[in-house]
C-alpha cells in the first residue's frame, strides 16, 4: 500500500461507540490499514497484537512528532488527538531523551513505593463506600462519580501534592480533552484552562516546595543539567496526573459493570474460588481502559509484509485496546468477559520502552476498590430502570462515562441487565 490508496480509507470513528466492532474489521484488513483521523489527517491503525508488540519495541519507531513527523506543520490548533500526540513530555520523546524524562519518574512509582501506598488507598475507598450507606433500598447511585473516579483523582493529587481546592479544575478539562468528538474550539478552551491551573500548581510548588511528585517535576533537571521549560512542565504534570486516575477510573467502573452483569463470576470471586486478579485482568484483556494511543513514527520504511509498507514519518496509530480481543491470541470466545480463562493476555499498558509506569498502582486502586465495594455490599444490582450506560466519547480511552448500580436493592434477587457477548 502507498499513499495514492489513501481516497476511500476508513474513516476511524472518533465517538469510540462502535469501537471494538471497528477493530475487528480493521483487524481483518491486514496487518496495517490506513484510515482517516480528524482534519484528513491519515495514520496506519494497527490492531493485530503480535503486529503492535512489534512495533511498540522497534527501535526504528519513534513518538516524537517534532522530529520525526513530516506532516506536523499542517496539524491545526485543537486538533481531537494532539493534547496526548504532540505534548512536550517524555511519553513522546525517543531515544535518550525519552529514557531521561521516565527516568525521574520511575522510582514513584515502583512496586515498593506502590505497595506502600495501600493503607492509604483503603482508607479512601473506605470513606467513599461508607458514603453510600446514606441510599436508601433500592436507590441508585453513579458508581463512577460516587468511587471510581474520587478514588482514583484523591490518590494521584495526593502524590503530586494538588491541593484540594484545585483538583477539580484540573481534572474537568483533562477529561474534555480526552474527548476525540470535541471541536477544535472545545479542545483549545480545555487546553487553555488546564495550562493555568497547571502554571498555578507550578508557581505554588516554586514558591512552597514540597516532597510530592508536583515539586520534582517543577524542579527538575535533564541529564545535562537543563531544567524543563514550563510548558515541558505542563506537559509532564498533564500526563502523569491524567494518565494515573483516568485508566483506572475506567478500569474500576467496567469491572464494576462486567460483574453486576455477570453475578456467577461475582459469586465466585465471593465465594473464593476466584480472585480479584482474575477479574482485573480479564477486564484489562476484553474491556482495556486505553484503546488507541496517538502517535508513532518510523524513522525507516518498514515491511510488515502481506505488501504493507509504512513509508519513513507515516503516521501509527497503535491499537493496544484492541490486542486483548485479538482471535489469534484468544481464539476462544475473545470478546466475552470470563475471568476463569486461563489466558488473559493484553497489551493495556502498553509495550516496550513506554509501557506504562502506573500499572501496579491501577491495578492496586482495582483491587482495593472492588474489594470495598462488593465486600460492603455484595448484593449490589445494576440499576434495573436504566439502560446500558452511554460510553465515553473518545478513541484514545475507553468504559461507560457513567454507571448507575444500587447498593443496597429492595430484594436480593438478580435484577440486572445482561449485555449481549462482546457488547
Amino acid at each position: 500500500m502507498t499513499p495514492d490508496d489513501d481516497r476511500g480509507c476508513p474513516v476511524l470513528d472518533m465517538s469510540g461507540r462502535a469501537m471494538h466492532q471497528q477493530n475487528a474489521d480493521l483487524r481483518s484488513a491486514g496487518p496495517a490499514v490506513r484510515v482517516e483521523l480528524p482534519d484528513g489527517v491519515i495514520a496506519w491503525s494497527v490492531t493485530r497484537s503480535s503486529v503492535i508488540r512489534a512495533l511498540a519495541s522497534d527501535a526504528r519507531v519513534s513518538r516524537d512528532p517534532y522530529r520525526h513527523w513530516p506532516g506536523l506543520a499542517a496539524i491545526p490548533e485543537g486538533w481531537p488527538m494532539g493534547a496526548i500526540a504532540l505534548g512536550y513530555n517524555f511519553l513522546n520523546r525517543y531515544g535518550d531523551r525519552h529514557r531521561s524524562g521516565r527516568r525521574q519518574m520511575t522510582p514513584a512509582f515502583s512496586p515498593r513505593r506502590v505497595a506502600a501506598l495501600r493503607p492509604g488507598i483503603e482508607a479512601t475507598a473506605t470513606a467513599l463506600v461508607a458514603g453510600l450507606r446514606s441510599l436508601g433500598p433500592g436507590e441508585a447511585v453513579d458508581v463512577r462519580e460516587a468511587l471510581s473516579k474520587p478514588l482514583t483523582t484523591t490518590v494521584i493529587c495526593d502524590l503530586f501534592g494538588v491541593p484540594a481546592d484545585m483538583r477539580h479544575r484540573l481534572t474537568a478539562p483533562m477529561d474534555a480533552l480526552l474527548t476525540t468528538t470535541a471541536t477544535a474550539e472545545q479542545m483549545t478552551a480545555s487546553r487553555a484552562a488546564l495550562d493555568a491551573a497547571l502554571t498555578e500548581l507550578l508557581e505554588l510548588k516554586r514558591r512552597v516546595p514540597g516532597t510530592d511528585l508536583a515539586s520534582e517535576v517543577a524542579f527538575a533537571r535533564d541529564d545535562d543539567g537543563v531544567g524543563h521549560t514550563d510548558q515541558e512542565c505542563r506537559d509532564i504534570l498533564y500526563l502523569m496526573l491524567s494518565a494515573g486516575y483516568e485508566t483506572a477510573v475506567n478500569l474500576i467502573t467496567s469491572a464494576i459493570d462486567a460483574l453486576l452483569t455477570h453475578p456467577h463470576h461475582l459469586a465466585a470471586v465471593l465465594a473464593g474460588s476466584l480472585s480479584w486478579e482474575d477479574v482485573i485482568e480479564e477486564i484489562l484483556r476484553q474491556e482495556c481502559p486505553v484503546m488507541h494511543l496517538p502517535l508513532r513514527y518510523p524513522l525507516t520504511d518498514i515491511d510488515l509484509g502481506d505488501g504493507v509498507v509504512i513509508l519513513r514519518g507515516e503516521p501509527i496509530l497503535l491499537g493496544f485496546g484492541a490486542a486483548g480481543r485479538d482471535p489469534e491470541v484468544h481464539p476462544d470466545r475473545p470478546d466475552d468477559f470470563d475471568p476463569t480463562r486461563d489466558s488473559k493476555e493484553h497489551l493495556a499498558f502498553g509495550h516496550g520502552p513506554h509501557f506504562c509506569l502506573g500499572a501496579p498502582l491501577a491495578r492496586l486502586e482495582a483491587e482495593v476498590a472492588l474489594h470495598g465495594l462488593f465486600g460492603a455490599y455484595p448484593d449490589a444490582v445494576l440499576a434495573p430502570s436504566r439502560p446500558a450506560p452511554p460510553r465515553l466519547e473518545s478513541v484514545i480511552v475507553n468504559g461507560p462515562s457513567e454507571l448507575w448500580i444500587v447498593p443496597s436493592p429492595m430484594s436480593a434477587a438478580p435484577l440486572g441487565r445482561h449485555h449481549l457477548p462482546g457488547a
